[in-house]
């Protein structure tokens, strides 16, 4: 007889798509199943804590909706009827349509569609070697950071800051547009920390009265667009009052009297008209961060998701330049560092196989490229296949009810490889199911942090489910493309990465688990000169020279780009017909339309909502928990109203991706978001809509 398997507990990574990616510890119980999932506490970023969605991973990865067998399309699209197949014919099938698509219309009218549902180089970024080796259109990746890098990068000339953990010896931390308690818990731990042991003050600006901001000391509600506006005003006051470090922007910024006299006219009065903010609340700001040198910005992608998202990053990151806080450790300004880890990825994205230079089709305007628009097309022709891994387009893209249509074009083969009936699964002809993260082998970049950490597999998957690498790889082998890119294994990939840049080697990071790639302190706040040739932070900002260091493409005239940082007033306008902004905020358990399906998220957040102030409320004859409709000219959306105080009157607030047909009549929120790429180089405007709301 067998002796009893005993239970484990193996280190893993959080793959979603979130900057933390914790450091997971896992139980792996005697059966092969999992149980508890925690962070890991000898991590120091991760620091023992998660958030409770991936607390609760046993719910997703062993729930009884997963995907287990290939299925083909067996009735009209989108209608549900399901023809169970092997995974040779699904193969076979793919291969023969793709080929017929190329040699009918070329290879550009096949189009990989994929983004951060794992955040796994391996698994989320390995479908660009079928792209590169049989000339599909490429994908331009603007959907989530399309507006924030540039405006980061626009200013410092590097996508880079203070390691986050450092936000602990802050004497004040000032938390950005971004709901860290629902998207970010660790941003909390460590600004907590600060609190405790030095006393630190937290600052919390956002668009409404959140999670994050009850626990804050100072908490500035803004309209929804306007932070760009605070932040000059915020700098207005730090040159009138002798709160800024002039000694600091002479050697450190090109600070010059233009700019200044650009801010004389930024006062808090003006910016008060804007923001909502009073002028006290404007100026008490400006004053707690000039006299507090050791001040760390945390700088989210919240408040990025307008059409002036790129400039009103860029505005908040010269308000630690203006006071020298990078000069001291705990202070300065992080967003991301997803520039600064040096990894060779050429070989798992097939650099070496790329065909003629295809064009670059805006993943957030998938709503007018499978409508036909000939601008989104690039001037090219129409997409007539697609394979979709890591997303779920017609839930979670903008201009909802145009990538639905498009994606039910009968005339578009669509091949979706998922864990879930997603409702871009729903409309496809061929379905595959996908593994989980313990399932397969693949490393992670930390965007909010410093750490490159291993996941090995470690449970088997459930069914016939096959992971992206291997999908991809029998795809490119079925077609003819028969390079040993194709021929390797999950872990080899990882391994070869690794040597490719010249980091330890695999063996070496499995048993530590990680690489750590935190930049020396001086040079992680620019203590030496910042990333831009001359050294300095640019608080007159230029733009081009963004686009050619990223290769980023202009989606505006480079002449309408406001000269110095400033509030640039090109938003989606309220108006008579739509009195309303709305914003389609993340909720506490669902991270984008994942985890919505799982039994302890749904249960949290109950039923789609939108948040309204009692005085609109009032006016409209609207009572809490009344059925009302949000729409404008893109569509409607049901839900239930929540009356909130905390938000400015003439705005709305729905939280979450919640399933689409959780909604009353089956649409989503992204119905009423808009595809137009924001300027200056691209991004969807997800919190930025003009809406009217009403009684159902």
């Amino acid at each position: 007889m067998n002796a009893p398997v005993p239970q484990r507990t193996i280190r893993s990574v959080c793959p979603h798509d979130c900057p933390s990616v914790c450091a997971l510890d896992v139980d792996i119980l005697p059966d092969g199943t999992i149980g508890r999932v925690r962070g890991a506490k000898d991590d120091p970023y991760t620091a023992g804590v998660i958030c409770e969605k991936v607390a609760r991973y046993a719910e997703r990865i062993h729930h009884p909706e997963r995907l287990t067998h290939p299925l083909r399309r067996a009735g009209p699209k989108g209608a549900g009827h399901w023809q169970r197949i092997s995974w040779d014919e699904a193969l076979d099938e793919i291969a023969s349509r793709f080929l017929e698509v190329e040699n009918t219309h070329g290879p550009e009218a096949v189009w990989p569609y994929f983004y951060a549902g794992t955040m796994g180089h391996v698994h989320r970024d390995g479908i660009e070697r079928l792209r590169a080796a049989r000339g599909y259109s490429h994908q331009y990746d603007t959907i989530c950071v399309g507006l924030p890098w540039p405006g980061y990068i626009a200013g410092t000339g590097l996508l880079g800051g203070v390691n986050p953990e450092q936000m602990a010896e802050a004497d004040c931390v000032v938390i950005w547009g971004t709901n860290a308690v629902h998207t970010q818990v660790n941003v909390m731990t460590h600004a907590m920390r600060a609190r405790k042991q030095r006393g630190a003050q937290i600052v919390v600006i956002d668009i409404y009265r959140n999670a994050t901001m009850e626990q804050a000391d100072m908490g500035l509600v803004l309209r929804p667009g306007t932070d760009g506006a605070l932040a000059v005003a915020a700098m207005h006051v730090l040159l009138r009052d002798g709160l800024a470090d002039r000694e600091y922007m002479s050697e450190f910024t090109d600070f010059s009297p233009e700019f200044e006299s650009h801010l004389q006219t930024r006062t808090p009065q003006w910016a008060s008209e804007i923001t909502g903010l009073s002028v006290a609340e404007i100026e008490a700001f400006a004053h707690l961060v000039g006299k507090t040198p050791r001040t760390f910005f945390r700088l989210g992608y919240g408040f990025s998701r307008q059409r002036n998202g790129s400039t009103a990053v860029h505005a908040a990151l010269c308000i630690p330049a203006m006071t020298g806080a990078w000069r001291h450790r705990g202070g300065g300004a992080f967003h991301s560092n997803s520039g600064t880890f040096g990894l060779d990825k050429s070989r798992l994205e097939g650099a070496h196989l790329q065909k003629g230079n295809p064009r670059l089709l805006d993943m957030s305007e998938i709503g007018p490229i499978l409508a036909g628009d000939a601008k989104a097309l690039q001037g090219g022709g129409p997409v007539h296949a697609m394979i979709v891994q890591n997303t779920n387009p017609a839930t979670v893209a903008p201009d909802q009810q145009k990538v639905r249509e498009g994606l039910l074009r009968d005339d578009l083969f669509l091949v979706v490889h998922e864990q879930f009936m997603t409702e871009t699964a729903e409309l496809a002809d061929i379905v595959l199911p996908a593994t989980m993260f313990l399932e397969h082998n693949d490393y992670y970049t930390r965007g909010g942090h410093t750490r490159v950490l291993y996941g090995p597999a470690v449970v088997d998957a459930p069914g016939e489910a096959r992971s992206n690498h291997d999908v991809i790889n029998a795809i490119a082998l079925r077609l003819g493309s028969d390079d040993p890119a194709f021929r390797t294994s999950d872990r080899d990939v990882v391994a070869d990465t690794f040597a490719r840049s010249n980091y330890p080697a695999l063996e070496e990071v499995e048993k530590q688990g990680y690489v750590d790639r935190e930049r020396p302190d001086d040079i992680a706040r620019f203590a030496n000169g910042f990333g831009w040739p001359d050294g300095r932070f640019r608080f007159q900002p230029d733009w081009q020279d963004v686009a050619d260091r990223k290769g980023y493409r202009w989606t505006c005239d480079p002449a309408d780009m406001p000269r110095f940082a400033d509030h640039w007033a090109i938003n989606e306008a309220a108006d008579a017909e739509h009195p309303f902004k709305l914003a389609t905020s993340p909720a506490r358990a669902f991270l984008n339309s994942t985890f919505n399906q799982t039994p302890g998220s749904l249960k949290r957040e109950g039923e789609p909502s939108v948040f309204i102030h009692p005085e609109d409320a009032v006016r409209l004859g609207i009572v809490e928990g009344d059925a009302v409709f949000v729409g404008n000219r893109r569509g409607q959306v049901a839900l239930t109203a929540r009356l909130h105080t905390g938000l400015r009157t003439g705005v709305l607030i729905a939280e979450g991706l919640h399933r689409n047909k959780a909604h009353r009549g089956g649409q989503g929120i992204n119905m009423l978001t808009s595809a137009q790429p924001a300027p200056p180089f691209g991004g969807a405007a997800f919190h930025d809509a003009a809406a009217w709301l009403r009684k159902t």
